[in-house]
């Protein structure tokens, strides 16, 4: 209006300065506004009334004319509603990606560091690092470090103690001699409590007065030099060439982690058989020597019971067990037989002469469970149950039913034949569930 009268107009701008733009905030407002118009639009519908009827009156036209704009503006809500609903999803759909997004490069924040080689490259199954927190993956790469630190040191104790040992005295006072102290947990009850108490003052004194400051923030990097030398008083300039330090400090994190499984399993060894080498014929008081001789008992794995099924050394159950296992065993040959030859040969003639159904029709694998009629599964299962029930009776040796297809008069031959049995229908297992 001032510039049409002459006079310079005059803007006010009340500008805001530019922020920085969050694609997680927008989709999520825009997500919650999609969703509430479209709720708006939706419950407007509700309140819209219904067309007036009109009469076959004079105007008529007009009338059907008014009646046609009149339906067209009632459906405007509706279909508005549903476009609005489709951007809402869509805007739900563009934010959980994002979030995706977001995971994935927290991930690769961390895929440059140390530690992370082939082949499973940046490994994290429990995702303790989804949330790209800095502070929080170098706190816990701080104590992988030291865990894996002291697990290598304590396997080189155990193992070192096995070749040499210090001369003299561990403790002149109790006249104890460091070739008195046994090798692995034993040594817990050796060792005098003025000793453990050294031992832990030591550790404690190192871990908050010695190294407790990280040098450039790089966790582990105390400024102890290669191999901790300066801590000893032996000065060194560390490593220069950046990619030779990588490397090292690489192989420092798999030994460490390789360490710490290593003692693990000598603790384990050792308090099951007195060695940290874990010699078998050591754990005398095993239940599971009472089944060492078993059919079935194979290398590499010997006797292999990892869920203890027999910890309880109780001769019957065993039994019992070892029979549904060559049942099954038996049944899974025949059934991955089954799967294979239908590939290249099948029966001639009908399968039902009254349905008119071949064999040639039937399809292999899972699909012939709906080709083959009802009468035939209740032939198939009358017939395994018959055996099961009157002729495969369990006569208390496991497998055994008069059936002497696998036979030998050596009995070294006749074991090993039942011993290929066993591991035949092991295989079998695996392979029918593989294919199914």
């Amino acid at each position: 209006q001032g510039q049409a009268q002459g006079r310079p107009r005059r803007v006010t701008c009340n500008c805001q300065p530019p922020q920085t733009f969050n694609f997680q905030v927008m989709t999520r407002r825009a997500a919650g506004a999609s969703a509430a118009i479209a709720g708006m639009a939706a419950v407007s519908t509700a309140f819209v009334g219904p067309a007036a009827r009109t009469s076959h009156t004079e105007g008529a036209t007009a009338l059907r004319g008014a009646s046609s704009a009149s339906s067209a503006a009632s459906a405007l809500p509706s279909s508005t509603s549903a476009a609005i609903l489709a951007t809402s999803a869509a805007a739900l759909a563009f934010q959980r990606r994002n979030q995706a997004r977001a995971s994935a490069s927290a991930l690769r924040a961390f895929e440059q560091e140390a530690g992370v080689q082939a082949p499973l490259g940046f490994w994290d199954p429990l995702g303790l690092s989804t949330s790209g927190n800095v502070s929080d993956y170098k706190r816990r790469r701080e104590v992988e470090l030291k865990h894996g630190r002291v697990a290598m040191f304590a396997t080189i104790g155990y193992i070192l103690p096995e070749y040499w040992r210090f001369p003299g005295y561990l403790s002149k006072f109790l006249d104890i001699k460091f070739a008195e102290v046994p090798n692995g947990l034993s040594a817990f009850t050796k060792v005098p409590s003025l000793g453990w108490l050294q031992i832990v003052g030591f550790a404690g004194i190192v871990e908050l007065n010695i190294y407790n400051e990280q040098v450039n923030d790089e966790p582990g990097n105390y400024g102890a030099g290669f191999l901790g030398l300066r801590s000893m008083g032996f000065m060194n300039s560390g490593i220069a060439d950046p990619e030779v330090r990588r490397k090292k400090l690489n192989a420092e994190l798999a030994n460490g982690r390789l360490a710490m499984f290593a003692i693990i399993g000598m603790f384990f060894q050792d308090g099951l058989t007195g060695s940290a080498w874990g010699d078998w014929s050591l754990y005398t008081d095993s239940p599971l020597r009472a089944f060492e001789e078993e059919l079935g008992v194979q290398a590499p794995v010997g006797f292999w019971d990892p869920v203890g099924y027999t910890r309880d050394g109780d001769l019957e159950t065993f039994k019992r067990r070892r029979e549904t296992e060559i049942k099954h065993g038996r049944v899974a040959m025949y059934a991955t037989i089954g799967y294979i030859v239908p590939e290249y040969f099948k029966w001639p003639g009908f399968l039902s002469p009254s349905m008119g159904l071949k064999f040639s029709d039937v399809p292999n694998g899972l699909a012939a469970i709906g080709k083959v009629p009802g009468n035939g599964w209740a032939q198939i299962v009358a017939f395994a149950g018959y055996y099961e029930l009157f002729v495969y009776k369990y006569n208390g040796v496991p497998g055994e039913y008069g059936w002497k297809a696998i036979s030998s008069a050596d009995p070294e031959v006749r074991k090993r034949k039942l011993s290929a049995e066993l591991a035949n229908g092991r295989l079998a297992m695996m392979a029918i569930i593989g294919m199914f």
